[in-house]
């Protein structure tokens, strides 16, 4: 799932997912209170949530907060993925629970081989319940 504002990021992280593989299917909200809602309607809930910080309605530290406290969706990995490379951001997020902190690349072409090790990372720290 990804939760950004920007229609364009939204495509370029849908295209990278598609080219990672093509029967991945990729879950899109434009912002945070959005994704809550558009969560708990799901049959199957993703594996991965990647999160943009800034969006209206609800940004994505409340958002992160949110899915946190929930009991049917605290379990699924959380992803930040900005255009934020300060390390107070990520560590911040880290304390809220997120997974891994992800900075946006300029370049769309690297999004896929990004989100590959993201995953593998958020991957090898998963603790089994």
């Amino acid at each position: 799932m990804i939760v950004e504002d920007d229609a364009d990021d939204r495509l370029y992280f849908r295209n990278a997912v598609k080219q990672i593989d093509a029967s991945y299917e990729c879950i899109e909200s434009w912002n945070g209170a959005q994704a809550i809602k558009l969560l708990h309607n799901l049959k199957q809930l993703p594996d991965f949530i990647f999160i943009d910080l800034n969006m209206p309605l609800m940004n994505g530290l409340d958002c992160l907060e949110q899915l946190k406290e929930d009991e049917k969706l605290k379990n699924i990995p959380v992803i930040i993925y900005s255009t934020s490379q300060y390390q107070k951001n990520s560590d911040y997020t880290s304390e809220l629970g997120a997974s891994y902190f992800l900075t946006k690349p300029t370049d769309t072409k690297q999004l896929p081989q990004l989100l590959i090790s993201a995953i593998e990372k958020v991957r090898q720290n998963i603790r089994p319940l």
